[in-house]
């Protein structure tokens, strides 16, 4: 907020600002950032939540190797990711943007709701189905939603939205290891239950970012167009 009220300063100072304000009044734009940076939020915090879970209750017996089981175990998620990130394109061409961000919110929730029961069993094959789920869900809507942000503004914006996406993504990805990191410290449950806690509020933030990938308009207007196709049709 702080540095949104700095910005704004100079802009009406005359001063280059670092960011343009005006790139936060497309309403396309806005939805598609926040569906960018839940997309990181859930990603890395459920990476943290089950990365600690391992090494902590499963692979406790074997400290030296922990780290490596850890990773293995986390395969199937980036194997998802790599899949469904092949075919995006190709998805991209038969299904709205839209659709594809919703579709992906829909199994990624799916995949962590998996990963929440396997957080009751002590097999380790039984996260597979959850991670490759979630790991389907991300890779499909990731592209999807930096497409919606850039596809809101023009050529000349390119380059700022740009860099407003990835620090929207990578803002995403510290809230998510800081949300999951603060719920499996709490003290107001026992340990044990802080895991399956972390990854249902890991949940009910991804079905935020379903509602607004449900809010997203089906034509998108890029921003200034409205403007300018006002301006000609007053001229004419």
């Amino acid at each position: 907020m702080g540095f949104f009220f700095w910005i704004r300063s100079r802009e009406r100072a005359g001063k280059d600002p670092l960011l343009s304000i005006r790139l936060f009044r497309n309403r396309t734009s806005n939805l598609g950032l926040v569906t960018q940076n839940i997309q990181w939020l859930i990603l890395q915090g459920s990476f943290f939540v089950i990365s600690v879970f391992l090494q902590t209750e499963r692979f406790q017996t074997t400290p030296q190797l922990a780290p490596i089981q850890t990773g293995l175990s986390l395969t199937p998620a980036t194997i998802g990711i790599l899949l469904s990130s092949a075919i995006a394109g190709r998805l991209a061409k038969r299904r709205s943007q839209r659709t594809l961000i919703r579709a992906g919110f829909l199994v990624t929730i799916v995949g962590m709701l998996l990963l929440f029961l396997s957080l009751l069993t002590t097999s380790i094959l039984a996260f597979i189905p959850g991670l490759l789920l979630m790991g389907l869900g991300v890779g499909v809507m990731l592209t999807s939603s930096v497409n919606v942000v850039q596809s809101s503004f023009p050529e000349k914006d390119q380059g700022e939205i740009s860099g407003l996406s990835r620090s929207v993504s990578n803002l995403g990805s510290s809230l998510g290891v800081a949300i999951a990191g603060s719920v499996l410290v709490t003290s107001l449950v026992p340990e044990i239950k802080t895991y399956p806690l972390a990854l249902i509020t890991l949940v009910v933030i991804a079905c935020i970012g379903l509602i607004a990938a449900l809010l997203l308009p089906p034509n998108p207007v890029q921003s200034g167009t409205a403007t300018q196709t006002g301006e000609i049709e007053g001229k004419a």
